[in-house]
């Protein structure tokens, strides 16, 4: 061997340790994990590896950590600082009872740490999937990140416990959302309430209908912002923003109303064609370079209503809201118009979960028969779907948005297997998928009611349950929602109901035989039954098989032929199952981590010393 072969080795490592290593410290996101800004993280990633850099208001540890519930227990957890000048990091796991535990697996690695007279700073990465059963496996769906600190360094025995120096938040690590930037003095207008007196109920939908800037051309709506009043941030649920007929009376601007009210104005009624959706823990949303929501022409919204809903559980007193949108317009225009499909499950009491479910399945179809005869009309070509809202309330654990073509299943347009009912937004997808005429979507929800009673209603309440998904997509055409809505009758019949009384006179509905269900309302009749898991399971499905009633609305208030017919749902050839985690023998196989260079380099340093001193 020449002398000179161990330098080579030793930098062709050094390279190749400086190209691993280097691609995980550009940290492109970044998020403020608590109110005050005391706790702030910066992140990058790439197909295996995923690398934080965390800065804190603190000189004593800092902790983070991935918890599936956004509780202690059953974490995954890194602690660390800097003591007397030197960096340390830790990787702990708890168990189901909180109690900390040193990771015998350490699978995060400190890259550099520093500290001032106020601060501390540590960057460390980690794998994706780490094969280590105490680790969270990192994916696209939303994860609930932990954070905590304390003012003393780790001691001998362990960290101090970090008293109210806490918190959680959820963020979607590997599909962050999109950029706020926008070109510098982008003109904007606001559309906000002005102190509405928040009713002190569990459930208040707000509406108020607002008239767009008048424009001598066209512009294109380039970002949406929420504008959530300081302290309401639980309080503000979702605010939606609908197009409404543009014959409205002038009388009717900035006029506001409890929405779905006996005494609502017959000009509310009009606005149906939704434009924007924002839900709560979701940031703003930046259309792509090459799409926006077009005003100023005369086929676009001229007045909108929007509508927020107030989520007042603990029935609250004397509240006063004034919350809102902004919106930033540019005379700049794009290429393509924007809109909005609303996908799933038709809001009404006929969708319906049993009580005391681990695992309960909604299926609600954007069936091939609307896309077909919609697309066909109003873009043959297809459309192009550049972000999705997964929206579901309190009992929903999972969401996925699957696309079929010809019934064979592709990927799924998006998907959320960690859903968190207090952080929805748009999701922009990595590549933009086309929808073409006679494909068909289905939006799945999975949900939990194991701490429930009774039977769990579809309505507008965050105690009742929805399963929506809203599509970004252009180019723009007359498709307002597509959705589904499962028969009522094969449901009764699950529970033995025999007739209703009719005619209908009522809602809901009263039943008339059985005699055990003799004048109850279809959902006293649904709460009287003795439902169990079993039977639970066997009416989730007989529901998935049933036939089903369409909805396939145009924008305003027409509607698609297909509308209201009762179709079964498809038979599919073949379906995705969830990605599956990478096999962990191969991980160790196929992955070069930056630990397993550094070893090489420092055993080819030995190398090089002793052939040195030959």
């Amino acid at each position: 061997m020449s002398e000179n072969q161990p330098l080579y080795a030793l930098v062709f490592l050094t390279s190749l340790f400086s190209s691993a290593c280097s691609q995980g410290t550009r940290f492109v996101y970044s998020a403020a994990l608590d109110a005050d800004g005391r706790y702030n993280i910066k992140w990058g990633f790439d197909e295996s590896t995923i690398t934080f850099e965390v800065e804190v208001e603190t000189r004593g540890y800092i902790g983070f950590g991935l918890s599936p519930t956004g509780a202690m227990s059953s974490s995954d957890i890194v602690i660390g600082g800097v003591l007397n000048g030197s960096p340390y990091l830790l990787d702990y796991y708890t168990d189901s009872n909180r109690k900390v535990h040193k990771d015998a697996l350490q699978s995060y690695q400190l890259l550099y740490g520093r500290e001032n007279d106020t601060h501390t700073v540590l960057a460390f990465s980690r794998n994706l999937q780490t094969c280590d059963d105490n680790d969270k496996v990192i994916t696209g769906s939303t994860v609930r990140v932990i954070w905590a600190f304390h003012a003393e360094d780790v001691g001998v025995s362990g960290p101090v416990y970090h008293g109210t120096n806490r918190g959680r938040k959820s963020l979607r690590l590997l599909n962050p959302g999109t950029s706020s930037s926008i070109p510098a003095g982008t003109a904007f207008f606001d559309l906000q309430n002005e102190e509405v007196p928040v009713p002190h109920k569990d459930t208040t939908y707000w509406c108020q209908i607002f008239k767009f800037p008048e424009l001598k051309k066209k512009h294109h709506i380039i970002r949406i912002e929420p504008m959530i009043q300081k302290g309401h941030g639980n309080l503000v649920h979702h605010i939606l923003l609908y197009q409404c007929d543009s014959n409205l009376n002038k009388s009717e601007i900035n006029r506001g109303h409890e929405c779905y009210h006996p005494n609502m104005p017959d000009s509310f009624f009009t606005c149906e064609t939704v434009l924007f959706a924002w839900a709560i823990g979701g940031e703003g949303f930046t259309y792509p370079p090459h799409a926006g929501m077009s005003i100023g022409t005369s086929i676009d919204p001229v007045y909108v209503q929007m509508e927020i809903h107030f989520d007042n559980p603990s029935l609250q007193r004397g509240i006063v809201d004034s919350s809102g949108l902004r919106l930033y317009y540019s005379p700049s225009l794009r290429r393509y118009d924007a809109g909005v499909i609303e996908t799933g499950v038709w809001v009404s009491l006929y969708h319906m979960l049993p009580p005391g479910m681990q695992d309960y399945i909604t299926e609600g179809h954007c069936t091939q028969e609307c896309l077909q005869e919609s697309l066909d009309s109003e873009m043959p070509s297809g459309i192009h779907v550049f972000a999705v809202l997964l929206h579901a309330h309190l009992a929903g654990r999972a969401i996925r948005a699957r696309h079929f073509r010809q019934q064979v299943e592709l990927q799924p347009l998006a998907s959320d297997d960690q859903f968190d009912f207090n952080f929805q937004e748009f999701q922009p997808l990595s590549q933009e998928r086309i929808i073409l005429p006679g494909d068909s979507l289905i939006t799945e929800c999975r949900y939990n009611t194991k701490g429930r009673m009774n039977m769990t209603w579809g309505g507008l309440s965050t105690r009742d349950e929805m399963c929506l998904s809203y599509l970004l997509y252009y180019p723009r055409v007359n498709l307002a929602r597509c959705e589904s809505l499962p028969e009522i009758t094969g449901q009764l019949k699950f529970i033995g109901v025999k007739e209703i009384q009719e005619p209908v006179i009522t809602w809901p509905f009263v039943i008339k035989s059985p005699k055990k269900y003799s004048n109850l309302s279809f959902t006293e009749a649904m709460d009287k039954y003795k439902w169990t898991r079993k039977r639970g399971k066997a009416f989730n499905d007989i529901v998935r098989k049933l036939p089903m009633n369409v909805r396939c609305s145009k924008i305003g208030q027409d509607e698609w032929s297909i509308q209201g017919m009762i179709i079964s749902p498809p038979e599919l050839k073949s379906e995705q199952t969830s990605a599956a985690v990478v096999a962990c023998r191969n991980v160790s196989e196929i992955q070069c981590g930056c630990s397993f260079v550094l070893l090489l380099t420092a055993c080819l340093l030995l190398i090089l010393q002793t052939c040195l001193h030959l």
